[in-house]
């Protein structure tokens, strides 16, 4: 299940603040200037750094330009 398009827009990232992207295929939220994605667990985004985990060169790529992203925190 989706997240809520409303919570989108209040999500920012623990660490440093800034924007995700919300990769809803993949159903994660991704910080590409830390280059660590956060998962969804039963549409709650769980926003821990201890649970987050860096990514490799390829998703990294593939998130960046991903077109079907969203970004949150507007």
């Amino acid at each position: 299940m989706p997240l809520d398009p409303f919570l989108l827009t209040l999500l920012q990232d623990p660490v440093d603040h800034g924007e995700l992207l919300y990769i809803g295929e993949q159903d994660v939220l991704y910080n590409p200037r830390l280059r660590v994605v956060y998962e969804v667990r039963d549409s709650i985004a769980v926003l821990l750094p201890d649970e987050s985990r860096a990514v490799s060169d390829q998703e990294h790529e593939a998130w960046s330009t991903d077109s079907k992203a969203i970004r949150t925190g507007r």
